[in-house]
């Protein structure tokens, strides 16, 4: 028996270097990734570029998502270069401590809210611990280049946010990648909405393949007039199964199958996964 073991621990040698090999220098298709992240009642989402920049937006309700994120990322990857808050609830924030301390983050994005909550106190914390980190507050204006022709635009906040309940002054993301785009919204509500319904009046710069629904699908999110200018013909809610919340409402199940969107849910499917080759997006 003795003499097979030297062979077999050659060729598991062989095997672990060509798997290192190819997560370090392979290349990158040209697609954009959007993952929604299966963590529970709470949102997490991956971006991964056409160049391999990795973004993630909001970290879920705790350490959780160090699982979720080791399912979509290769073990030997170590950092992330944008963690964003889009606002300091802490099913959106309560496990962006772990990211920090597992993970190399270059570029940490937030809204500007003043909280003095514990899951707060704690990812600002970690965010000054890290090295070398750029902090950026949130505006209506702001392009991030994302690498291989995609970018993302932040729609809101246009103004000041401290002065806002922290869901109104969520973050809003619409990530573009040639002909396609998906809105990522935080659990902006409707009010809000209605209000970038507004500003975008006739220009149609809303439209996009892919919704991820305000507020885990709570009823008072993800309106008729902000389904009808976005017009997603995909729409995806990150929420935990039996949550005492009631999430996704009825109510907005309704107005987005009046849209005629297909549901996505990470309470039926688990993480979702969304891929744009920049003329078409998909759902695997």
């Amino acid at each position: 028996m003795r003499s097979y073991i030297l062979p077999l621990l050659l060729l598991g040698l062989l095997a672990l270097n060509a798997y290192v090999f190819y997560s370090l220098f392979a290349t990158h298709p040209r697609e954009l990734r959007v993952s929604v992240l299966d963590i529970g009642q709470g949102d997490s989402i991956l971006i991964e570029s056409p160049t391999g920049v990795q973004v993630l937006v909001d970290g879920g309700p705790g350490r959780v998502v160090l699982g979720a994120l080791g399912n979509e990322m290769s073990l030997f990857d170590r950092s992330i270069d944008m963690l964003v808050e889009t606002h300091p609830d802490k099913d959106h924030i309560g496990g962006l401590p772990s990211v920090f301390d597992r993970y190399r983050v270059s570029y940490f994005m937030e809204p500007g809210i003043p909280n003095d909550t514990g899951a707060t106190v704690a990812v600002l914390a970690a965010a000054k611990a890290e090295p070398n980190i750029t902090r950026v507050i949130a505006r209506r204006g702001m392009r991030l280049n994302l690498g291989g022709g995609a970018y993302a635009d932040v729609l809101y906040p246009d103004r000041d946010p401290s002065k806002l309940e922290t869901n109104n002054g969520s973050i809003v993301l619409h990530v573009v990648y040639g002909a396609t785009s998906f809105m990522l919204t935080g659990d902006l509500p409707s009010e809000q909405e209605d209000w970038l319904v507004t500003l975008d009046a006739n220009d149609g710069e809303l439209k996009s393949d892919m919704l991820k629904a305000g507020h885990h699908g709570s009823k008072y999110s993800t309106d008729d007039a902000w389904l009808a200018a976005v017009h997603p013909s995909m729409v995806a809610i990150s929420a935990g199964k039996d949550n005492t919340y009631g999430h996704p409402a009825p109510e907005t199940i309704a107005r987005i199958n009046n849209e005629g969107a297909k549901i996505y849910s990470t309470i039926e499917s688990g993480t979702l996964h969304f891929v744009s080759d920049g003329n078409t997006v998909r759902e695997y």
